[in-house]
């Protein structure tokens, strides 16, 4: 066929040829695996559903790392006897603005930020006693300086002096621990020492994603630094800053959770920046990526359910475990987490699936072309079942076998998640785009029993502002147009997208 528009009304039947393929690869997105979740979990993630009528796999996601960052604390995970690491998992939601992932975030955040209140509150006079502690201190330590001075000056011994300096130095006080759990759009450097010298368990929930994708912190010069920054934070390792002009710190045995919302232009932009380092460095491959369709059009008003008993439940449980005493190690600074172990049954589903994506990572195999993110399927599927296991069971016992097939089976759907993005980031944007308005063609036309579908329904329905404008349209129509997928028709003053027949069920009988 060619891109010549036809008109409907005066033209013969189209003798339609075999539909050739797109040059591109897409991937259909998987139901998300609603009943993988804990009831505990998925009762909170319908409530928060049926209240804002957001996309499903956001708000799932949303409810997995506010139990991260309530959890983290207090366990960590072994795969084996020498695998083992935290329980921190990164979410990052492909989604525009205006689907509603900071009001989602707000009900599942509530119990951390009340926590958050809470202890400041209770910690008040501690902090009020350590300023005035510090105030004395530094009072004596201007007066020591001050005597060490004028005893120079004359020429006097200050021998007593810079010995009672150094023993004061031992005597600094320290300040009290406030929980500081929720971060803004701080810049890597910011939540690496906001972690060591305030408090170590934190996590960034961000519906700009400011803090990594497009911040100042993540210019051409300190790309790498920062990658390396979250990668540590991430596998639980010590992180090391070493500053010339102010404090130098050490981040060690610190816990982040992560939970951004981006924008497909936006993650472009960066992707372009980054350059191979967003990949090569294992950056994306450590997220659990959703990129659901849009619900924007689609919300009409419901009367919100008052009770909401899933969510207070879930939030009930969240309090539960902040309120478990933070488990320090030696130094004071760093957490010492309990170790999850998993039953012979979890140990056995945890190695099935683990060489199952190991036998799809060869060349022209399944997921060859993700291996960086299958690689860290099984770690996040650890995560994952350990959060499960803590929600439900607390810091004893073994985690289960049906745990680790739950937690696996939210783990491969993310995964599937990440290849689908990823190939669109591969594709020239006409060609993703193309492959993505083919499917969503035949499977309008399918449900209306035609292989016709108005422009203005296209413009109007599809879920992409990217094709809002009949500019930004035919271009990409052109790409399906060509492999003789579809055709553009006029009916009338109507334009008319038609589509092969031979794509449709039982459609060949309109050709």
């Amino acid at each position: 066929m060619n891109a010549a528009i036809l008109k409907l009304d005066d033209a013969k039947p189209i003798e339609w040829p075999e539909p050739l393929p797109l040059a591109g690869n897409s991937y259909a997105m998987e139901p998300y695996p609603l009943d993988a979740l804990p009831q505990g979990i998925k009762a909170a993630v319908l409530d928060v559903q049926q209240a804002t009528q957001a996309p499903l796999p956001m708000i799932a996601t949303s409810a997995l790392t506010a139990l991260s960052l309530a959890g983290q604390a207090h366990v960590n995970v072994a795969r084996a006897k020498h695998l083992t690491g935290p329980v921190s998992l990164y979410g990052l939601v492909l989604a525009e603005s205006g689907e509603r992932k900071s009001t989602v975030d707000g009900f599942f955040t509530r119990a951390a930020r009340e926590y958050e209140a809470e202890q400041a509150e209770l910690l008040k006079p501690d902090l009020d006693n350590y300023q005035a502690d510090l105030m004395a201190w530094e009072a004596k330590k201007s007066g020591l300086r001050d005597a060490i001075k004028n005893a120079s000056k004359t020429g006097k011994d200050t021998t007593g002096y810079e010995t009672s300096l150094r023993n004061l130095e031992q005597d600094k006080p320290e300040p009290p621990k406030v929980p500081e759990l929720i971060h803004g759009d701080a810049t890597p450097e910011a939540l690496t020492f906001a972690l060591a010298t305030k408090w170590p368990s934190g996590g960034v929930i961000s519906s700009e994603a400011g803090t990594v994708f497009g911040s100042h912190g993540m210019g051409t010069d300190s790309v790498m630094r920062n990658l390396a920054a979250l990668n540590t934070l991430w596998d639980g390792c010590t992180h090391k800053v070493s500053r010339r002009t102010t404090e130098s710190y050490t981040t060690r045995n610190a816990r982040l959770t992560v939970s951004l919302q981006v924008q497909l232009p936006v993650l472009v932009n960066y992707m372009q920046k980054a350059g191979e380092l967003a990949r090569g460095s294992g950056f994306l491959a450590r997220f659990l990526v959703a990129w659901p369709e849009s619900t924007q059009g689609t919300r009409q008003y419901q009367e919100p359910n008052g009770n909401m008993a899933g969510l207070a439940t879930f939030s009930a449980r969240l309090t539960q475990l902040l309120n478990m005493p933070v488990p320090f190690d030696e130094t004071g600074h760093g957490l010492a987490p309990v170790m999850l172990e998993f039953s012979p049954e979890a140990k056995a589903v945890w190695v099935a699936n683990y060489n199952a994506i190991e036998s799809e990572l060869a060349p022209l195999k399944e997921l060859s072309e993700v291996k960086d993110v299958a690689s860290k399927t099984g770690d996040n599927a650890a995560r994952i079942a350990a959060l499960f296991h803590l929600f439900e069971n607390g810091t004893t016992g073994d985690i289960s076998g049906e745990t680790m097939n739950a937690a696996f089976t939210i783990a491969l759907w993310h995964l599937s998640e990440s290849r689908r993005l990823l190939t669109e980031l591969q594709q020239a944007p006409e060609i993703s785009l193309a492959a993505k308005l083919d499917t969503w063609l035949i499977e309008r036309c399918n449900e209306r029993g035609t292989n016709q579908i108005s422009t203005r329904d296209v413009l109007r329905e599809f879920p992409s502002s990217r094709l809002r404008k009949i500019a930004h349209l035919l271009p990409v129509l052109n790409e399906l147009i060509d492999v003789d997928r579809a055709s553009l028709a006029n009916e009338g003053k109507k334009k008319l997208i038609v589509v092969n027949p031979k794509l449709l069920k039982g459609g060949e009988s309109w050709a």
